[in-house]
């Protein structure tokens, strides 16, 4: 198989370039630095914006990690999505997008976001629903064959890899301790094997650890 990682420079990415790599899977990643600082057997250096439907042909999927956290660059979740739908649209590479927690329901009728709680924090609204409106735009999107994975609440970037996850849906949802948390590293075991496998054609997943 075959899988191309945009925005890999990231830390996220990183864990998902070396899930993919140590399992065999061969993968080009595609970032801005002039350096390769990824496991990834091949290294493009170029902006979201600039790859075509030349650059991604062949690949069975395609990973997006980008992450933008200041208030200038938070409109960009909504339009790197857009290039990439507009690329891979009408082609049977899968997309699978790097999601926020923010957007997940808290209730069972869905009217009710994480972000809407009160311990929300403040500082993260920006970024919450900036991702949530990409989220809202990607449903919309019925020619390319993605899925988005949430996070859990608590997504922790040095955390172990207990090789453990739950794979949930739509809402946030606790593993036996009462946690909602995953590191990096299950997170990233958790995308790969949904690349894969695609069992979660047009549809938003989440994880936590167990």
């Amino acid at each position: 198989m075959k899988l191309a990682v945009v925005a890999a420079n990231g830390r996220v990415a990183n864990k998902v370039i070396s899930e993919a790599v140590n399992r065999g899977i061969e993968v080009t990643a595609f970032g801005r630095k002039d350096e390769n600082n990824t496991q990834a057997q091949t290294y493009v250096k170029k902006d979201i914006f600039e790859i075509t439907k030349e650059d991604l042909a062949g690949f069975d999927v395609v990973v997006d990690a980008f992450g933008a956290w200041t208030v200038e660059t938070l409109p960009a979740h909504s339009t790197t999505q857009a290039h990439l739908l507009e690329v891979l649209g009408g082609t049977d590479t899968r997309l699978i997008i790097v999601g926020g927690a923010g957007s997940l329901y808290v209730n069972p009728e869905h009217t009710v976001c994480v972000s809407d709680g009160p311990d929300f924090p403040e500082s993260y609204q920006p970024i919450a629903q900036a991702m949530a409106k990409a989220l809202g735009e990607l449903r919309q999107n019925k020619d390319v064959k993605w899925t988005y994975i949430s996070p859990a609440g608590d997504f922790q970037a040095d955390g172990e890899r207990s090789g453990e996850y739950i794979l949930a849906g739509e809402e946030l949802t606790l593993n036996e301790r009462g946690e909602s948390i995953i590191s990096y590293a299950d997170y990233a075991i958790a995308l790969v094997d949904e690349a894969t496998k695609g069992n979660h054609i047009q549809e938003r997943i989440s994880v936590v650890r167990k």
